[in-house]
């Protein structure tokens, strides 16, 4: 047991919160290169030994870290890391910042004017064709077309393909959503948004990272200041 033990070397546990530190030297596995995303765990008995923590101790670490999304558990098979980012430390993180528009929205242009500069790089013709059919789709709708709207900014997003990005961009995109559902459909302005999302459907179809960057954020600066009347 002291061989395999000694595979993981990790500092001892004395001091109070320890489940919180449990949880530190776990994730510093993944941090310092001993174990890698999809790795299996060392086992309950093994990470008690290493950590000198107790059983109770051990599982509340691990149920904070499943909840989160950065371990999960197959039945008689052990504690995995997850493969990719997930979305909820990102969304728990969002909610304690609920009401604070200024902030949504500046979080969503730092996020959204690299993600949709990648997308000209990346973008595929079926992702073109994704964003064509929905730019279609909400100019037929009568109505709230919030739900399409986001899909546009979801499939840009996505089309990265970036594990990282796409744990961040759902609950960014819900977030701002919330927000605007305190806005009346009648001060919206369906018209001006089909034709920002035609200006950055060209400028990605088009391959061009710029002209993509920059349409975005006229289409997010045009919705940043309709939001400072609310």
């Amino acid at each position: 047991m002291e061989a395999e033990s000694s595979k993981f070397p990790m500092k001892n546990i004395k001091r109070r919160t320890l489940s919180n530190q449990v949880i530190e030297e776990i994730i510093d596995l993944l941090m310092s290169g001993q174990l890698k995303a999809g790795d299996k765990l060392p086992s309950e008995h093994e990470l008690m030994e290493m950590l000198e923590v107790s059983r109770p101790v051990l599982r509340e670490a691990l149920i904070s870290l499943e909840n989160l999304g950065v371990v999960h558990r197959k039945t008689r098979e052990g504690t995995f890391f997850t493969k990719r980012v997930g979305s909820e430390p990102y969304r728990i993180m969002l909610a304690l910042s609920i009401g604070d528009i200024q902030s949504i929205i500046e979080t969503r242009l730092s996020q959204e004017l690299g993600l949709v500069a990648i997308a000209a790089e990346k973008i595929t013709e079926l992702d073109l064709k994704r964003l064509e059919e929905n730019i279609e789709e909400m100019e037929k709708t009568e109505g709230d077309y919030l739900k399409i709207d986001k899909e546009f900014h979801r499939i840009i997003a996505f089309s990265g393909s970036n594990p990282i990005t796409e744990g961040i961009i759902d609950p960014l995109l819900n977030m701002y959503d919330k927000t605007l559902e305190n806005i009346p459909m009648k001060n919206r302005n369906k018209e001006v948004t089909i034709q920002h999302h035609k200006e950055i459907y060209e400028a990605l179809k088009n391959k061009d990272p710029l002209a993509a960057y920059q349409r975005m954020y006229h289409h997010l600066d045009h919705a940043r200041n309709r939001l400072d009347h609310y």
